[in-house]
C-alpha cells in the first residue's frame, strides 16, 4: 500500500510541476504592463480557454498531492 501511494504521488508530482510550467505568467513586469492595455484592446480569447484549463488542472493535481502526503504520512 506504501509503495503504490509514493508512486502514485510522484506521477502527480511530476504532473504538476508541469501544470505550473505551462501556465502562462500573469505579470511580466513593465513588458506585461505595456502589453497587457493591447492585449485587453484586441482580445486574447484563444489561449485563455487554455490558461483556464491548465488553472483548474492545477488546483485538483494540487488538491490529489496534498491529500496523497497526508496519506504518505499516515502510512
Amino acid at each position: 500500500m506504501h509503495t503504490a501511494v509514493l508512486v502514485t504521488l510522484l506521477i502527480v508530482s511530476f504532473a504538476l510541476i508541469v501544470a505550473v510550467l505551462l501556465q502562462s505568467s500573469k505579470s511580466a513586469g513593465l513588458s506585461g504592463a505595456i502589453s497587457g492595455g493591447a492585449e485587453q484592446l484586441f482580445g486574447k480569447q484563444k489561449a485563455r480557454g487554455l490558461d483556464l484549463v491548465l488553472h483548474r488542472i492545477t488546483i485538483v493535481l494540487s488538491v490529489i498531492f496534498f491529500v496523497l502526503a497526508i496519506a504518505i504520512a499516515k502510512v
